[in-house]
């Protein structure tokens, strides 16, 4: 009877829970916007649908044949025959052939893959899924994000795949990454977005979107799918002590590699915004020795010479927290965000200099395509100069003898460093003997005095921390040196 009464009650509860849903709204009851969706039965209906669009692309390298190993052997040896058959032929250049993957944008037979695995190359195949071998042409690569895109002359129009929003892809969402692992043939993973915004120091523009997805050798180039079957980002790099998958694969976003490729298309190259600064990181030394109140931002070390920002006024030491209406959080951002900005057009640039908010307009520039010239390495014995203990360093006066030694330029004004402690403050952050201090504390130096004066008022001050900007071989970055 008990069970029964309990039947009745709850049925009696049912009817009233149904009469209250009754009249709530729709909306209310309608899924949250966002709501993560469960695992898919089965990847079979997305495989079936994408597989067409996925390429495998095979290069061909010529290397030329290393220097001739000669043998001195007496004549006639019975030896000459034994090395010459482990030799081999010589002077005969070899090649080199490599695999990868690739993904169709156009049915006309525009073809996306990574620029590592073309680069370099004399010939590229482009095998469809069909098993049709085709002859690529390369219309444009960029290496600063690893891409780059292919041509082919098809009497059929391809499947072609479809860019989606990476932006919208969450930590969690399900992906399916296609490519052709270790020259396998078309082969599809499944896993999650694993984490976003990685820097991996691949490039300067770094941003990728970390899976767990399988990705192996030879999936370079393949595409990152989401549940839609659009493509939310380009298989680039693994994590990898063993050069098979761990679970930790890298994607460029499809919001990036679509602008990068659509400009490879138009032009055969990518036009990227310039503004002629170059900028570091704020460690929590480098926040407290110049007063911020957190370590956020962009910290400008150098300004190019008729550059854009300095013919708008931004100088060395002028920490970026704004660009163009967005945020700059961290120092990589802010590059990113130039790139992505049209060449010509006027911006503005919110920094904090000396602890006071100030608003520029600058007119982005083009960036150069051009390599920095490496530093040469000062010879090893230095001239003496005067010792701060505080600092674990000793500099002195540049004239011409410092000059000739540590190749300083011309145009290159401080005090050099002459020696570093090697337990000493300097040395923990990594400063070399022939460095050049241009500055302490934003004020110029000219002299050992000019030094050991600043470093003494701070001191007194109860400064605890000095920041220092360095020339190095004709580089300036900002050092953050905590006084002992």
């Amino acid at each position: 009877m008990r069970f029964r009464l309990f039947d009745l009650a709850f049925a009696g509860l049912r009817t009233l829970v149904a009469a209250a849903l009754a009249v709530v709204p729709a909306a209310v009851l309608a899924p949250t916007a966002g709501l993560a969706r469960p695992a898919p039965d089965s990847f079979a209906d997305l495989a079936n649908k994408l597989l067409p669009t996925v390429v495998n692309i095979a290069t061909t390298q010529t290397l030329k044949s290393g220097p001739k190993v000669s043998l001195d052997l007496p004549p006639n040896s019975p030896l000459q025959d034994l090395f010459k058959d482990f030799l081999g032929p010589q002077n005969v250049p070899k090649h080199v052939t490599s695999l990868g993957s690739g993904f169709v944008v156009d049915p006309a037979g525009y073809i996306v893959t990574n620029n590592h695995v073309i680069e370099d190359a004399d010939q590229i195949t482009v095998t469809l899924n069909d098993g049709t071998a085709l002859p690529a042409k390369l219309l444009g690569r960029d290496d600063k994000t690893d891409l780059a895109l292919l041509k082919v002359q098809t009497k059929k129009p391809l499947t072609a795949a479809h860019w989606g929003d990476s932006d919208k892809a969450r930590i969690g969402d399900w992906v399916m990454a296609i490519g052709n692992p270790f020259g396998l043939g078309s082969t599809v993973t499944a896993g999650i977005v694993s984490a976003r915004n990685r820097d991996i120091s691949a490039g300067p523009y770094d941003d990728f979107i970390q899976t767990d997805a399988p990705i192996n050798r030879g999936n370079s180039g393949g595409p990152l799918v989401d549940m839609d079957g659009n493509i939310v980002g380009v298989n680039s790099a693994i994590f990898s002590p063993s050069g098979g998958s761990v679970g930790i694969g890298f994607s460029i976003p499809s919001n990036l590699a679509h602008e990068i490729i659509d400009q490879l298309r138009k032009f055969g190259q990518v036009r990227r915004g310039w503004i002629g600064v170059r900028v570091q990181a704020v460690s929590q030394d480098m926040a407290e020795g110049l007063g911020l109140p957190n370590a956020s931002g962009a910290l400008v070390a150098d300004v190019a010479a008729n550059g854009p920002a300095a013919k708008s006024g931004l100088h060395n030491g002028d920490l970026v927290v704004r660009f163009d209406g967005k945020a700059v959080g961290v120092s990589r951002a802010l590059p990113r965000l130039v790139a992505d900005t049209p060449v010509g057009k006027k911006v503005t640039i919110d920094v904090v200099r000396k602890g006071k908010k100030m608003t520029v307009q600058v007119v982005l520039g083009r960036l150069p395509e051009s390599g920095a010239a490496q530093p040469k390495k000062p010879s090893s014995t230095p001239p003496k100069g005067s010792h701060h203990s505080k600092l674990g360093l000793s500099v002195a006066q540049i004239d011409g003898a410092a000059r000739a030694k540590f190749h300083i330029g011309k145009d290159v004004h401080g005090v050099v460093v002459t020696a570093v402690d090697p337990n000493g403050p300097a040395a923990e952050k990594n400063i070399r003997v022939g460095d050049v201090i241009v500055e302490v504390q934003n004020q110029a130096v000219h002299s050992p005095d000019d030094v050991a004066k600043r470093i003494d008022d701070d001191s007194k001050a109860g400064k605890k921390v000095e920041v220092m900007l360095l020339n190095r071989g004709g580089d300036l970055a900002f050092v953050a040196v905590r006084l002992s």
